[in-house]
């Protein structure tokens, strides 16, 4: 299974014109079935998705219904035990904790994969890749 980072719901959403080519990778990525997220992730998508500053911002109801939409793959919640973890790692391999909450909640769904562009193409985590799905987009 591959964990999806929030840069994927993004820019799947996006009209921005620069961002094209990620926003057909994102949105074809969002096809697949094997895919997982987690509650943080679903969070931080609606923050910004509805941002004001966002020159394509969603209204509240849309990023909602998008957001009810992606519940479709394997969903982590947040938990002590998950906090805990990601506080552990982000110690150890001096990751935001942010970042590090990704990654534990991808080694607690199993996922052998993240897919973001936010850290590292290759470099793995926990046991967790990371990939960068738009090497040249």
């Amino acid at each position: 299974m591959r964990f999806v980072d929030t840069s994927i719901l993004l820019y799947a959403v996006s009209t921005d014109p620069a961002e094209r080519p990620k926003a057909a990778v994102a949105r074809a990525l969002l096809e697949e079935r094997d895919l997982a997220l987690s509650t943080q992730v679903l969070q931080e998508f609606y923050v910004q998705a509805t941002r004001a500053t966002r020159p394509d911002a969603l209204s509240g109801a849309q990023a909602a219904a998008l957001v009810r939409s992606f519940t479709r793959f394997a969903v982590q919640g947040s938990s002590a035990g998950l906090v805990l973890a990601a506080i552990s790692l982000a110690q150890s391999s001096q990751l935001s904790l942010w970042d590090a909450a990704i990654i534990a909640a991808a080694q607690a769904l199993g996922c052998d994969e993240l897919l973001t562009d936010d850290l590292n193409d290759g470099q793995v985590i926990g046991g967790v890749q990371v990939r960068n799905p738009f090497p040249g987009a």
